[in-house]
């Protein structure tokens, strides 16, 4: 039976709680059997001490760890939430006002053409306020759940760094 290692397809479920500012776990996700994650071990961009728990486990294996903010998203960066002038947001002179709305994700990209998510957190007279903090900043993360299934990768899913198929990119 596979086990998890570099370059392994990993389906996942899993319960994602927080620690919110009461010391209390509230969920906050969930990935059931009928959309598990899948994704490519080694190449997923998500925190390296999310795989290095996984790392080793196999099919059936159950899983329940904790990641500190240092370990996942890092801390929360004040920093980060920072006002755009709005008419950066204008198309063809006019605001869409169904997509800048508070509460929603952007994609945006800065000076260098380096892209993020960023969201909306205050829209004033001139600027809209955006919070470019992964959603889990500042957070302890409490991961319980069950590895559903390993495989090998193909060759294109290796070449192109990511999972084809049900689960995964389709192109």
């Amino acid at each position: 039976m596979a086990q998890i290692s570099p370059n392994k397809v990993v389906t996942i479920t899993y319960d994602l709680s927080v620690t919110d500012e009461n010391q209390e776990k509230v969920l906050v996700e969930s990935a059931e059997e009928d959309a598990p994650m899948v994704f490519l071990f080694g190449q997923s961009g998500l925190p390296e001490e999310f795989e290095n728990q996984l790392n080793g486990k196999q099919a059936g294996d159950t899983f329940n760890f904790s990641l500190t903010p240092e370990q996942a998203y890092g801390d929360y960066d004040q920093q980060a939430v920072v006002d755009i002038p709005k008419n950066v947001f204008e198309i063809d002179g006019k605001i869409d006002d169904e997509m800048v709305q508070v509460g929603n994700f952007l994609p945006m990209a800065d000076n260098q053409g380096h892209h993020m998510q960023g969201k909306i957190v205050d829209i004033g007279a001139d600027t809209v306020k955006m919070d470019f903090n992964h959603p889990l900043a500042g957070m302890v993360m409490h991961f319980d759940g069950k590895v559903a299934d390993v495989r090998e990768a193909t060759r294109e899913e290796l070449d192109h760094g990511h999972v084809h198929g049900e689960g995964g990119h389709h192109h």
